[in-house]
């Protein structure tokens, strides 16, 4: 595999779309003859340079080359700005910086030359001091000697030659001062008077400045040592501030960086670098080829041979002694509130040592629930903080905390600081910090929201093996922190835990928790096989112990199984599990024999003995208080046909898993409340959830879950006739199964694509794709419920392809789930699918029938398409003025959806009815797809194509895509007809 630092650079800067225009509409209007200027405001590596060389590119002629600029927030467009902060002008294009039409002029302020008087200006004018002549001669003597000499006189001549310079060239100039807060007093005083004079003029003035030096609309100063990195902003100039990269522009920047990184890799580098552009570009950078293919650990810190790193320790080192023990403080207690950092030592001492910090950019003073406390400003600078300190003082700091923390909901820190001092014998101290980890984890789910809390808790077991010299007890802690780091959405944390087992002499009570562990890990991110072995060999050992947790176990080997699609399998675990059962068993455990009763009858095809055990359930369900608990039921709901208490008890589940901030289980119970939706036809809310789903699935390393979430998205693609995207996903969901040995998600993905031809008419194809998912095993298209479910659109396939026979025997399998159910949208379902297979006579009055059980339902997307076909029928039959009525009502719901082949369906039919049918779609849009039209309407409305890359889960290069085929559709060459013809 290719070192990521022979990956090219990305061509794109991500996340500044909105800065970008607004760059942009300014040189427009400086072209037309009135310009203006910004300042860019943000900290190191935001991207203030990138947009700046973006602006150059443009007003030379040359858009869109930002080279590494999404990356590190530097473009490629650097000619004449060096790397060691030399002050240059800008290199030319035909003598004096002149390109399609403009003048470009750069310079970048340098410490170095921030006490030389004008050499700002020097560097910046001296490409068109040609024009000094055209000035008025005062005007031109004084900034000749400003320029020349370094000295000018008082008052207005100056600055008023430098606007006269600027605006005598002839044409549009374009003016980029960057690093503005390190340039020479006098330079930037007069560059700000021109600022505020250029309506009117052809001129656009550029800065760029650091967040933590510019303050806006405040008087002047130095930094905290006196040197110039404190600056008055002027408060009447526009200010664009520019944070951190939004989630979704940081996971594409990362994407482009390091193509094909593993899901969990990637959000551990964006948890590292929390949304800065620059330090993604230096994660990347420094990744080992292990690393990028997922084998070796990813980093935790900044490259410490990095620019951000090294830039970080100068600004740090410029700060008092004091000051920096007060910030090492800081960054070994992220948590640490103001009143605990003051009875560390005398408050007015400790306050008082804060303040250079303070001023100087580095932290801010935050109000938080337990008490105000100082933060970084930057959050990196923690670690850069920490990572300078000498071993010394990192365990002087602890030590001081660690006396501090005494109240009992400070146990944890208590503890992680005085094993990180080593302040007493190892042996107690592990002991320690074990139980004030266990303690915290049965105290609220704390294991689960690792990454906003101090510390981790797998941090604290991890800490406490380290300390631990008995084998058996050191594996234990390294098993306890393998299956936090889990829960906290870090697997290959917690495989490199469990990897540490291997050197040590296990009991058989912690052998069974590894393998627990390592079964939960192939679950949701391994092979459904392995995942299936583990947990079962980690079911028997539990056995003896802990029965409940071992039908617990056994429920999750039923769910690799389901999983897998291997139904015989799950009949097997289901035995299991009776076996262990008990008259005298508690509520919660009877509901989970109960839900393994249940389930297993119902993939038996035993549905009528499977409603008892099913009814069941519901009726303890009021008892869950966790996500798991209320999934079984849930699906216990969906099985009897439930869809109303099957959608709310999956909502609650969804709800308690983010009260507790169990980030990383929520992919897994949206998985089942998206499967609850389908019946409902939601697909506006099921499209929510599985972007949702698979979003957080990929950033917590739950690969099965994300295979899951991009076959039921490739559903709702194919519902609205995006035929281009539901290959992709579905593509996307059959690769995961084959390789993770997911049935269902190749099940789904087969079905997306058959749904995809149904709508399009490609009835073969619909039904050749159809037949795969009744194979058995082969984790790319059998699966029982994926079968059942999509059994209605097999029939319609089959019936108008002439497999009757065929279709017969599905329909069979639906008529036994359905008959046990009480819901009337399913029902109608089965109804119309025999209305399909009837004889003409017969099939007007099933369709009633299943008309009638629709009006009972809740399934707004299936009633249309039951009147589709019923429409059809009615024309068929020469009773076109019945057909209309339903056709309309169809196509009416179709439109609603965004569902285009539908709803083209229905015009045809429609037409063949005798009626002329147009489209809704304004401005000659109805030749468009539902993909297009539906990104053609968000980018008219304003948006831009990063931000419609988030809304609807595409790349920014698909949908770029999407857009050049949408102009060509409708014969227009801009957004501004677009605006016009979508209105």
């Amino acid at each position: 595999m290719p070192s990521p630092s022979r990956f090219p650079p990305p061509r794109t800067l991500y996340g500044r779309d909105a800065e970008q225009d607004a760059l942009l509409r300014l040189l427009d209007a400086a072209r037309g003859g009135s310009g203006g200027s910004v300042i860019l405001r943000g900290a190191r590596g935001t991207g203030k340079s990138a947009l700046l060389d973006i602006a150059a590119e443009h007003a030379k002629g040359r858009p869109g080359g930002t080279g590494a600029g999404g990356a590190n927030g530097r473009g490629h467009a650097n000619r004449g700005v060096h790397r060691d902060g030399d002050v240059r002008g800008d290199g030319r294009e035909d003598g004096n910086g002149r390109g399609d039409g403009f003048v470009v002029l750069r310079v970048r302020g340098t410490e170095a030359e921030s006490r030389l008087p004008y050499a700002g200006l020097h560097g910046l004018l001296r490409p068109i001091t040609g024009r000094l002549p055209e000035l008025p001669a005062p005007q031109a003597a004084a900034l000749e000697g400003a320029l020349e000499l370094g000295v000018a006189g008082d008052g207005l001549v100056l600055p008023a030659a430098v606007l006269n310079l600027l605006t005598a060239v002839g044409g549009p100039v374009l003016a980029c001062v960057d690093d503005v807060h390190h340039l020479d007093a006098p330079s930037r005083e007069a560059l700000f008077f021109a600022a505020r004079r250029l309506e009117g003029e052809p001129v656009v003035l550029l800065f760029g400045v650091d967040a933590a030096a510019g303050k806006t609309g405040i008087g002047g100063g130095g930094g905290a040592d006196g040197r110039a990195d404190g600056i008055a902003l002027p408060g009447d100039l526009p200010v664009f501030e520019l944070g951190a990269l939004d989630p979704g522009a940081a996971r594409r920047l990362v994407g482009d960086l390091v193509p094909g990184l593993p899901d969990d890799v990637r959000a551990s580098l964006l948890e590292v670098a929390r949304g800065n552009p620059l330090a993604l570009g230096e994660l990347a950078r420094s990744l080992t080829p292990d690393q990028v293919s997922g084998v070796a650990a990813p980093p935790e810190t900044l490259p410490r041979n990095g620019g951000l790193w090294r830039a970080y320790a100068d600004r740090l080192a410029r700060l008092p002694a004091g000051t920096a023990d007060m910030l090492l403080l800081l960054a070994a207690d992220p948590d640490l509130e103001t009143a605990t950092l003051a009875a560390a030592t005398e408050p007015e001492c400790a306050l008082s040592a804060l303040e250079p910090a303070e001023r100087a950019g580095v932290i801010v003073r935050v109000a938080a629930p337990g008490g105000d406390r100082y933060d970084f400003r930057e959050p990196a600078m923690r670690e850069v903080v920490y990572g300078d300190a000498s071993l010394a003082r990192r365990r002087a700091a602890h030590r001081l905390l660690a006396g501090v923390l005494g109240q009992d909901h400070q146990r944890l820190r208590r503890a992680w600081h005085r094993a990180s001092a080593l302040d007493g014998p190892a042996g107690p101290l592990a002991d320690e910090l074990a139980a004030a980890a266990s303690a915290a984890g049965s105290q609220g789910g704390s294991a689960t929201a690792s990454r906003t809390g101090h510390p981790a808790p797998f941090l604290a077991f991890e800490r406490a093996a380290e300390l631990t010299a008995h084998g058996d007890l050191k594996a234990a802690r390294l098993a306890a922190a393998a299956h936090r780091a889990w829960h906290a959405g870090l697997p290959r944390r917690a495989r490199s835990l469990l990897s540490r087992l291997n050197s040590l002499t296990v009991s058989e009570e912690v052998r069974g928790q590894a393998e627990l562990i390592r079964g939960s890990l192939e679950l949701r991110s391994g092979k459904t096989g392995n995942a299936g072995d583990d947990l079962m060999a980690a079911a028997e050992s539990l056995a003896g112990r802990d029965r409940e947790q071992a039908v617990r176990v056994l429920i999750r080997a039923g769910e690799a199984s389901y999983l897998a699609g291997d139904n015989l399998r799950y009949l097997d675990i289901a035995r299991r599990a009776e076996a262990l059962r008990r008259p005298d068993d508690p509520a919660a455990v009877q509901l989970m024999f109960e839900y393994l009763a249940g389930t297993a009858a119902t993939f038996d095809g035993r549905h009528r003995q499977a409603a008892g055990p099913l009814r069941r359930v519901l009726e303890l369900a009021p008892l869950a208080r966790t996500p798991s608990v209320l999934i079984w039921a849930g699906v216990a709901g969906m099985l009897l046909g439930d869809d109303v208490q099957a959608v709310r008890l999956c909502n609650r589940a969804v709800e308690t898993a983010r009260a507790r901030g169990a980030v990383s289980t929520v992919p897994q119970v949206l998985e089942f409340l998206v499967q609850a939706e389908i019946w409902t036809g939601r697909y506006a809310s099921i499209t929510a959830n599985a972007v949702e789903g698979l979003r957080l699935a990929q950033e917590c390393g739950r690969l099965n879950s994300a295979g899951q979430h991009l076959g039921w998205l490739a559903l709702t693609a194919a519902v609205e006739g995006d035929e281009e995207t539901c290959a992709i996903r579905a593509a996307g969901a059959i690769e995961l199964a084959g390789a993770h040995g997911l049935g269902v998600a190749g099940a789904l993905g087969n079905w997306a694509l058959a749904h995809a031809d149904l709508a399009a008419g490609r009835h073969a194809d619909a039904a050749k794709r159809l037949r795969a998912t009744t194979a058995r095993g082969d984790g790319a298209g059998g699966h029982l419920v994926v079968q059942v479910l999509s059994t209605p659109h097999f029939v319609e396939a089959a019936v108008r392809t002439g497999d009757r026979e065929e279709a017969r025997q599905a329909l069979r399998v639906l008529d036994r789930w359905v008959g046990s159910t009480r819901s009337p949208d399913r029902r109608a379902v089965a109804i119309r699918c025999h209305a399909l297979l009837a004889a003409p006579e017969d099939a007007e009055e099933r369709y009633l029938a299943a008309l009638e059980q629709h009006r009972q339902g809740i399934s707004e997307f299936e009633t249309a398409r039951t009147q589709l076909l019923f429409g059809s029928v009615l024309r068929r039959n020469r009773r076109p003025g019945a057909a209309r009525e339903h056709l309309h009502s169809a196509l009416e719901t179709f439109e609603r959806f965004g569902a285009r082949r539908w709803a083209e369906q229905a015009r045809a039919e429609l037409r063949g009815a005798g009626e002329s049918v147009g489209t809704r779609r304004p401005g000659g849009a109805e030749r468009l797809t539902a993909q297009q039209y539906q990104i053609a309407r968000i980018v008219a409305d304003g948006a831009t194509n990063r931000e419609v890359a988030a809304l609807l889960y595409l790349s920014p290069r698909t949908v770029e895509h999407h857009l050049r085929n949408i102009f060509a559709r409708l014969d227009i060459r801009s957004r501004v007809e677009l605006v016009r013809l979508m209105s």
